[in-house]
């Protein structure tokens, strides 16, 4: 009995450890390309994979010249085919790896707050446990030396930013979706049927509805809100 016993819980144990994420939770990677001062793509194994880096939020590219300052020096620490070691926290619900990545032994995500580059961000703060006292000494020392992003008089956090730029492109007027040359598939504003494959770089509204069969492919995570970010 005892040995049967034993055998179920060894079964169990296989069971729960062939559920855990694909992700171990360190593991190994190259640098592909650096998008913004807090995402970067990187080739690990036979899989490229997009990272957000966990617990810092650097500003918008839309915050000038903050955000693009951010993403120009994130590709100075990280350049393409700089070898890393990542510390994977979750997967958000972009798909993005979230995770605090590591050149040898250097936190790049605990640089970018020390430089000014980028600010804790505390709502995930608890994701990052053992870097948590160095993101928050950072940015302190940042912010009383007016680093890059606290150089500004009255900085807009990025959270703040991407909120208010919602805000915006919800109260906007929106075009009657009686004209028969509106695209049924994006109700909340007019684009032309049948016009040539959109991106998100190629609208200005955020974080709109969207009905199948979403044809420029806004909607990525299929939750019927197109270009959230």
């Amino acid at each position: 009995m005892v040995f049967q016993l034993r055998l179920i819980g060894v079964g169990a144990l296989l069971l729960a450890q062939m559920s855990l994420p694909v992700f171990a939770n360190n593991l190994t990677a190259t640098v592909v390309s650096v998008g913004d001062g807090d995402t970067i793509r990187v080739r690990t194994g036979n899989k490229t994979v997009t990272v957000r880096l966990a617990c810092i939020d650097a500003a918008e590219m839309k915050q000038n010249p903050w955000g693009q300052q951010s993403s120009t020096r994130l590709k100075q620490l990280l350049p393409v085919g700089q070898a890393i070691t990542i510390r994977a926290v979750e997967t958000d619900k972009y798909k993005r790896l979230v995770a605090e990545v590591f050149v040898k032994n250097r936190s790049i995500n605990v640089n970018m707050v020390q430089e000014g580059q980028a600010v804790v961000y505390r709502q995930y703060l608890k994701g990052c446990p053992q870097s948590k006292d160095s993101l928050l000494q950072g940015e302190n020392t940042a912010k009383q030396k007016r680093l890059a992003f606290w150089s500004q008089a009255n900085p807009v956090m990025p959270w703040d930013f991407r909120h208010r730029a919602t805000q915006k492109t919800t109260s906007q007027a929106i075009q009657p979706q009686q004209q028969n040359n509106c695209d049924p598939a994006y109700p909340d504003f007019c684009i032309p049927k049948n016009s040539p494959d959109l991106d998100c770089r190629n609208v200005s509204q955020r974080r709109f509805k969207v009905l199948p069969p979403d044809p420029h492919g806004f909607d990525r995570d299929g939750d019927g809100i197109g270009c959230e970010r």
